[in-house]
């Protein structure tokens, strides 16, 4: 049922545009494994065999830490809605710092130059391997709408909150890895 690429196709292409939804999953070669979920709002496809989400603000920073240790990353987005499908993206990840020339370049490229508040920097995954599956196992939902907590939160926060937010909850992993947040 499995089916391996080398790259994105045209068909990989609609899928992810169709999804709400992905997860990304990383590790550093000890401590804990990390898989996130996150709104495709933020997701773009750069090319067959690059992707890129804008990365806001969470409870903590694993991905980016993790990165730094061991640039391995999985991208996987499930069909909750539609013919089933499980994609997985294998691949290369790196961080790409909100206070450089690169995320302001992708950030104009790619985000009408606009950041939500709470914007912290960006993942970049370059692909290695592109694997489907069959997603019989993957129940169906309806999607409502993306969530207003985010926003609501990061503006009752403002700009210096989030910031000390980062301080506080964003410069290292649960196993005490850095993030890189300040560098």
């Amino acid at each position: 049922m499995a089916k391996q690429f080398p790259q994105l196709e045209a068909h990989h292409h609609r899928y992810i545009a169709d999804q709400h939804m992905f997860f990304t999953a990383s590790a550093a070669p000890t401590g804990h494994v990390n898989m996130s979920p996150r709104s495709t709002d933020m997701f773009r496809v750069l090319s067959d065999t690059a992707v890129l989400y804008l990365d806001r603000t969470g409870s903590g920073n694993e991905t980016a830490a993790h990165l730094r240790i061991d640039p391995r990353l999985t991208i996987m987005f499930c069909a909750v809605a539609g013919p089933p499908l499980i994609m997985r993206l294998y691949g290369s990840g790196r961080v790409i710092h909100r206070d450089s020339d690169a995320f302001a370049s992708l950030l104009a490229e790619h985000f009408d130059g606009k950041a939500p508040l709470g914007a912290r920097q960006m993942v970049q995954l370059d692909i290695d391997l592109v694997q489907t599956s069959c997603g019989y196992g993957v129940p169906l939902f309806d999607y409502v709408e993306e969530r207003p907590q985010m926003d609501a939160w990061a503006n009752a926060k403002g700009v210096d909150g989030i910031e000390d937010y980062w301080r506080q909850k964003n410069q290292t992993s649960l196993d005490g890895f850095p993030s890189g947040l300040f560098e």
